[in-house]
């Protein structure tokens, strides 16, 4: 699927009218089958960027242009359809806790599915040999048929990002999915779906806390700072210096290092008592 943001701005529903957008006109455009990491420190506007363009955000302002369609210009049941065509892997992957792993995975295909056919899934799941398949790339082909609840949260993880492998999507859009996971299982995960995308063909971004992941793993790297475009560059243009200026005031993040705790609150001063 091909991209094109045209000075697009996001603002958060819950923020006020008034309140600034998280995304800030941003204008750049992402060809059809392109693999792109986003980077950038807390706050950047990565995730809104994601969402904007899973078209789960409409804009304030700009414009948003998937194969050339406005999709906010479509009737209704068109934006359905067109978001058929979309794949969101939120950090925290939604799956309910007491539905079976081979019902969440399939739970991808829905957009292809008649009404009947999805409720018939629920009880008897139509592709288990794809589903094994699928968990089996991320190493979890013996957690088929364990329930939600009772994998760890880097295997929920895992499973949510399996869930691409199945969707009938053409753009997929996949915020932090290494958070869950030890280095090991992160590039086992991160090759997993640059491999799977580019055979399918499909647009793949990834928004990323690792940047060693995206500058190596990515050709093409796009740093957001306040909502702002920092850089867009090939991978191997992002420098050191780049790097510090983007996470400028969040080097532990740039280190791959938790926050410092906050300062605890000085003690309460003594209170004067006089007594008669």
């Amino acid at each position: 699927m091909r991209i094109e943001l045209q000075a697009l701005a996001i603002r958060h529903p819950a923020a006020r009218p008034d309140a600034p957008a998280a995304l800030k006109p941003l204008t750049l455009a992402i060809a059809a089958g392109e693999q792109v990491a986003v980077i950038g420190p807390s706050g950047a506007g990565k995730t809104t960027l994601l969402h904007g363009l899973a078209c789960a955000l409409r804009p304030v302002a700009g414009r948003l242009l998937l194969d050339g369609i406005d999709p906010w210009g479509l009737p209704v049941r068109r934006l359905q359809r067109l978001r058929g065509r979309l794949f969101l892997a939120p950090q925290t992957p939604p799956l309910p806790p007491r539905q079976r792993a081979i019902t969440a995975l399939l739970a991808a295909r829905l957009p292809r599915l008649s009404l009947w056919k999805s409720l018939r899934a629920l009880v008897y799941p139509d592709d288990i040999a794809g589903a094994y398949e699928a968990l089996a790339r991320f190493d979890l082909a013996d957690k088929l048929w364990q329930r939600v609840d009772r994998l760890s949260g880097g295997e929920r993880q895992r499973v949510a990002l399996a869930r691409a492998l199945l969707a009938p999507a053409s753009l997929w859009l996949i915020d932090e999915p290494l958070s869950a996971l030890d280095p090991t299982r992160a590039r086992q995960a991160i090759d997993t779906l640059t491999e799977a995308a580019r055979v399918r063909g499909a647009t793949l971004i990834a928004t990323l806390h690792q940047v060693d992941v995206a500058t190596t793993r990515f050709a093409r790297v796009i740093g957001l700072r306040d909502g702002e475009l920092a850089f867009d560059l090939p991978a191997r243009e992002v420098s050191r210096e780049r790097l510090r200026e983007l996470y400028a005031q969040h080097e532990h993040e740039l280190a791959g290092e938790p926050a410092a705790p906050p300062a605890p609150p000085p003690p309460p001063a003594p209170a004067v008592m006089v007594c008669r």
